[in-house]
């Protein structure tokens, strides 16, 4: 049975903003005397805040000025303004929900300004006209369940009628605590810490449609 409303993540879901986020991350970095490697901020900058990230890694050592994350954000808008692609098979799952009638909205960590961006330059803006709601705007992040409560209450679903699909730990512990079933999206494998929060892995959105009931 198809759920009530899927909610889906926005990067890394319906569009592929990691990557480009996670290679300016390391290179701005290594401009501050700082050396990772992408998977190692694939592995733990994945699904947070940029102030969480700032106050993690002047944990870890990194000399980094005050206003970091204003310059970052300013750093990675320019980056996404210069084009990003929606998830590898995203639109054929938002078709097939339009065709069966299955509500579908976007809640992201991100900031509206940041999805107009995203969702924007892969031709998925319009398709959330009305149903796309941030963190920041809102004033809760993940992990905290209250993005996804909110979500829901909006959208006119209960909790127990969602599914969320979601590629970050922090985005499945959400979920959990909001009592949503969560589809955990790892393409390059792994999952186990998207697993930990009870999410159930799939590695290609061609196998979310059987996932969310809808064949």
């Amino acid at each position: 049975m198809s759920p009530a409303l899927v909610i889906f993540d926005c990067d890394g879901v319906l569009v592929d903003s990691e990557t480009p986020a996670n290679e300016l991350l390391v290179a701005n970095l290594a401009r501050h005397g700082m050396n990772i490697s992408i998977a190692f901020a694939e592995q733990n900058f994945v699904g947070g805040t940029l102030q969480k990230d700032f106050e993690t890694l002047k944990a870890m050592g990194a000399d980094l000025p005050d206003d970091w994350c204003k310059t970052f954000r300013k750093e990675l808008h320019h980056r996404l303004q210069q084009g990003v692609e929606p998830i590898s098979g995203i639109v054929a799952v938002l078709d097939l929900l339009d065709e069966r009638g299955v509500p579908y909205c976007v809640a992201s960590n991100g900031s509206d300004e940041k999805m107009a961006i995203t969702l924007g330059h892969t031709g998925l803006w319009d398709r959330f006209v009305g149903r796309r709601f941030s963190a920041k705007t809102i004033g809760i992040f993940k992990p905290e369940p209250g993005l996804y409560l909110a979500a829901a209450r909006e959208m006119g679903v209960s909790a127990d009628q969602c599914v969320v699909v979601e590629d970050s730990a922090s985005g499945a512990l959400a979920a959990k605590r909001a009592g949503m079933p969560c589809l955990g999206y790892a393409p390059k494998g792994g999952g186990e810490a998207l697993a930990q929060h009870g999410a159930r892995i799939f590695g290609a959105m061609d196998d979310l449609p059987g996932l969310l009931g809808l064949v």
